[in-house]
């Protein structure tokens, strides 16, 4: 059924919002009603009377003052008005963000004034009497979040509107007719809003790209990196410099290096991985203590700054890792072949070099550029193989080669003695108080055609603990080196959890007889480890694991250091994936710069840096999460005849949300879905309550349900209540 044709004009009731902005603009300078008709652009007789009306209810409401006989000036109290954020809410409201309020500020529909989502504005709050909540109106906005939207076009004789399944994004698109490049009714297209005009109901628009047709495939994952302003190719101009650097190992550039080719290298990392960002080598000393390097690919050394290859790695700022693919930093001939410490080929690396104790103490520590030769791939599953079995021969089922094969027994002895080594390093970060999120990862089985086949959970086992503590081990040995220098430097930060967060969090494990221990940070951090070991294997351990994670307050980057509260590190950096991360490149870059003798940089400069890449961060997390859903959703498109074991992950007042147990999918199951009572949302009990039975359906409930509705475009679905389980 096509959308019913509207007029993108409207006629305004009133002009006060526009009358406080204008007067806003032009705090010193009164107006008269001809001289605020001249700004509206308004010369009809109606609207000038509605001027005049408009003028005095602001004087009555004391929002501005009449200086002399119909003249009016802005009130001046500057304290009213701030810039800060808008954070949209899904039913047309929002909140306004800013430092100098300890709540937010609501802003009402007829008060947003063209404000989108995450838009920096000026707002005027009112409402601010004790015991009320303050509410405000946005005056002007300032600088739009975003310009660009995906949505599903709808074409109609001469224009059409661009609808997009945000449901932060509370408008259409209208696009004129000579501004729809190719598109068809129904595609989904990435659109840019380039002017809002007076009266508009709608913002105007042009479409820039035709992303295909909804629920395909390929449509839907360009729709996601579309979304967030993510490239889903490199510029033919990028691909040809890359494709023009010299990659050959030259024995000029070794001889400026350390040379560990001659000591025993091996990687370990996911199966399918294609680029290997870190090696390890092992060496058992004459004192009994033992050498370990951790060697990074050197890609600051091909990736020189101020080329068009430098500038778009910076801008990207990060891999993407959708579910069926993955969207690189740098080209192709450098993240999966130049740059990758690929077996069996040598490779320029930048390394720390630690000289460890038996009891895992660093003795001596070394940083510089080197050249190594990798001895041995391997997947984590054949590492956890050899830590599990301490048997050299990889059997056939677990092979990445395809068959079994042997593995050296320098190698073997390496990989146990590293293992032993790693252990004491985490038992003593956890005694520190790090704390330990192993949340379960939901991964797909794809075919050929990227379709999902089968979900599988990936959980993290001795092997991988082994790769993190010594990856660890390195990020806080080269941010120490430089923060004690007091020198600028990038750092991985993270303060300390939100505190109303972690209440709201207590208030719902509590119904599972839980509780957080809040006396000090220390104690919140071995309460929350304990919860964790808790709750491991049973049905509300990915729910528990997602409001924990959730209490935490994000880790960013920053030259600022303030430490890592979550790794229970004074210094902490990102060192060791340069392929993937452009702060790593960075701290590549400053790292040499400070070993050659080199005085602090520009903090600033670092800082803005910083800030863009930890934005970069957010929007790349955010689509390799829509990704999930999105495949989840197509996942359970094709199991809509079957019954699934749920668990209550969420209440709320117009239905429950539910997590089916065997494949971490979530979907709602609307309230009036419920036929066995008839059920209302109790917020005190966090639960719903049938008004004849008194029965209750709450968080951790295991229910049955099945596939209602799969919507692919919205990334959601709704399941239908069938019973709960016994």
């Amino acid at each position: 059924m096509s959308k019913k044709i509207r007029k993108p004009i409207k006629k305004e009731k009133d002009f006060s919002s526009k009358i406080v902005k204008i007067l806003s603009q032009s705090a010193n300078k009164p107006f008269n009603y001809k001289q605020m008709a001249a700004k509206l652009e308004l010369d009809d007789t109606k609207s000038r009377n509605q001027i005049i009306k408009d003028l005095k209810i602001l004087a009555a409401q004391k929002k501005i003052i009449e200086t002399e006989p119909g003249k009016y000036l802005i009130k001046a109290v500057s304290q009213d008005y701030y810039e800060g954020t808008i954070d949209m809410t899904s039913r047309k409201t929002a909140y306004f963000i800013c430092e100098e309020f300890e709540e937010d500020v609501f802003i009402p529909t007829n008060n947003l004034n063209r404000a989108l989502d995450k838009d920096k504005v000026k707002v005027y709050v009112y409402n601010r009497r004790k015991g009320k909540r303050p509410e405000g109106e946005v005056i002007e906005v300032l600088e739009r979040d975003k310009t660009e939207f995906v949505g599903v076009i709808d074409i109609q004789s001469n224009f059409a509107f661009v609808s997009t399944a945000n449901p932060k994004m509370y408008t259409d698109i209208f696009i004129p007719k000579d501004k729809m490049d190719e598109a068809e009714n129904g595609d989904v297209v990435l659109v840019k809003i380039e002017d809002w005009p007076k009266r508009a109901d709608s913002p105007f628009g042009s479409v820039i790209r035709v992303l295909g047709k909804p629920g395909e495939h390929n449509t839907e994952i360009h729709a996601i990196l579309a979304e967030y302003g993510l490239p889903a190719d490199f510029p033919v101009e990028v691909e040809v410099f890359a494709q023009k650097i010299d990659t050959s190992i030259q024995e000029s550039e070794i001889a400026k290096r350390r040379d560990m080719r001659d000591t025993l290298t091996f990687t370990i990392d996911p199966k399918d991985a294609k680029d290997f960002d870190d090696a390890l080598s092992f060496k058992k000393l004459e004192n009994g203590n033992f050498e370990i390097g951790i060697h990074i690919a050197d890609v600051s050394y091909y990736l020189e700054e101020g080329t068009i290859l430098d500038d778009e790695a910076y801008q990207r700022a990060t891999s993407v890792y959708l579910v069926d693919r993955v969207v690189p930093m740098l080209p192709e001939v450098l993240s999966n072949f130049a740059c990758s410490l690929r077996p069996n080929e040598e490779k320029y690396t930048f390394s720390a070099i630690f000289e460890v104790s038996p009891t895992s103490q660093v003795v001596n520590q070394w940083f510089g550029r080197t050249v190594i030769y990798s001895d041995q791939r391997f997947a984590y599953e054949e590492a956890q193989y050899i830590i599990e079995t301490k048997d050299n021969t990889i059997p056939v089922d677990i092979s990445i080669t395809g068959e079994s094969y042997v593995v050296s027994d320098e190698i073997v002895e390496a990989t146990l003695k590293l293992d032993e080594l790693a252990k004491i390093l985490r038992k003593k970060r956890m005694q520190n108080g790090a704390i330990s999120f192993d949340k379960v990862e939901v991964k797909f089985n794809l075919d050929a055609e990227g379709e999902p086949e089968g979900v599988y959970f990936k959980i993290s086992k001795d092997a991988n603990h082994l790769i993190e503590e010594f990856m660890l081990l390195a990020n806080r040995k080269v941010a120490e080196y430089i923060g004690k220098q007091k020198k600028t430097f990038v750092y991985r930060i993270h303060d300390e959890p939100n505190e109303d967060k972690l209440i709201a969090m207590a208030t719902v494990i509590a119904k599972f007889g839980y509780k957080i221990d809040f006396r000090n940070k220390e104690d919140i951090s071995k309460s929350l480890n304990a919860l964790m070991e808790e709750v491991n294997g049973k049905k509300e351990q990915n729910l528990i694991d997602t409001l924990a994670i959730r209490s935490m307050s994000k880790a960013k980057y920053s030259t600022e250091n303030i430490g890592h509260y979550g790794l229970a590190f004074d210094y902490y950096s990102h060192f060791t994936s340069p392929i993937r991360r452009y702060p790593d490149v960075m701290v590549h870059r400053l790292l040499q710069y400070y070993l050659d003798g080199g005085a602090s940089v520009d903090q600033e400069t670092y800082e803005t840096k910083c800030l863009h890449c930890s934005n970069m961060e957010s929007l790349a997390t955010n689509a390799e999460r829509d990704s999930i859903k999105y495949m989840q959703v197509k996942y359970m498109q094709d199991h809509q005849d079957e019954e699934f074991l749920g668990v209550i992950s969420g209440v709320t007042e117009w239905g429950i949300y539910v997590e089916i147990v065997s494949n971490k999918c979530e979907g709602m199951v609307r309230i009036r879905e419920i036929k066995e009572d008839y059920y209302t949302f109790d917020e005190k009990q966090y639960a719903l309550v049938g008004a004849t039975s008194n029965s209750i359906l709450q968080l951790g409930d295991e229910i049955y349900v099945k596939v209602k509705n799969a919507d692919l475009v919205k990334k959601q679905l709704d399941f239908h209540f069938l019973r709960r389980a016994e």
